[in-house]
């Protein structure tokens, strides 16, 4: 099967079924990071991920890698170390820097690049994209970003510094999404990291249908204002 080139002057992808089984949900190529054209494949179950020089590769994966809140798996050596935390979490206040630690604190390299993180500051101005913030006294030491869809947020990357610090984002951030009415995180592809925290695979045609159905459940707006989760 032909992979689609898009056009810069239109927002069209083809549907997420035509995407390639091997590499397992390419679906097209080319376009541009505009804030509407990543509404546009968010919305239809699209990311972009490709490497540094590459061009932009969107993606539909089948299997999709979801988190229900409410099944987040917190192990008793997680729980012990929650329970006497030392870290504070916090929603949308420092959302550059929270990209640019999943940017830079990879050893396998990032295709997270200048334009990338532009885009995604792009979406944070537009009140399209949140940050959740782990701190150690006045340290950012780790913390996630992605896009919320009304009662779905499609999260992006993650990174840590310190102990379980990623975990405790995805944690904190569960509960509360799950008390505002939230109902699913996409975390795109299944990892090892993002298993043991309770992930699951979802085929791509049930991923759509909970898409098309929970986007259009507004959350309250003032569940994104800036505060302290934990």
């Amino acid at each position: 099967m032909r992979l689609m080139q898009l056009s810069r002057e239109s927002l069209n992808f083809p549907p997420p079924e035509m995407a390639l089984r091997e590499p397992n949900g390419l679906l097209a190529m080319g376009g541009d990071l505009s804030l509407p054209r990543l509404l546009s494949a968010y919305q239809r179950g699209i990311f972009p991920w490709f490497s540094p020089g590459d061009p932009i590769l969107w993606w539909s994966p089948d299997p999709r890698a979801v988190l229900w809140p409410q099944k987040f798996h917190l192990s008793r050596s997680m729980k012990r170390f929650h329970q006497r935390s030392p870290y504070r979490v916090t929603l949308n206040q420092s959302f550059s820097e929270v990209v640019e630690g999943c940017a830079s604190d990879r050893q396998e390299g990032t295709w997270i690049t200048p334009a990338v993180k532009h885009a995604w500051q792009q979406l944070f101005d537009a009140g399209e994209a949140q940050s959740i913030e782990v701190w150690h006294d006045k340290e950012l030491v780790g913390g996630m970003y992605g896009l919320a869809l009304g009662q779905i947020f499609c999260g992006e990357s993650m990174f840590s510094r310190c102990e379980n610090a990623s975990k405790t984002a995805l944690l904190v951030f569960s509960r509360y999404f799950l008390q505002q009415g939230g109902r699913l995180i996409d975390c795109q592809v299944l990892n090892p990291h993002t298993a043991s925290l309770g992930a699951e695979e979802m085929s791509r045609a049930d991923y759509l249908k909970q898409l098309d159905l929970l986007a259009k459940q507004p959350l309250p707006p003032e569940c994104w204002r800036q505060q302290t989760l934990f």
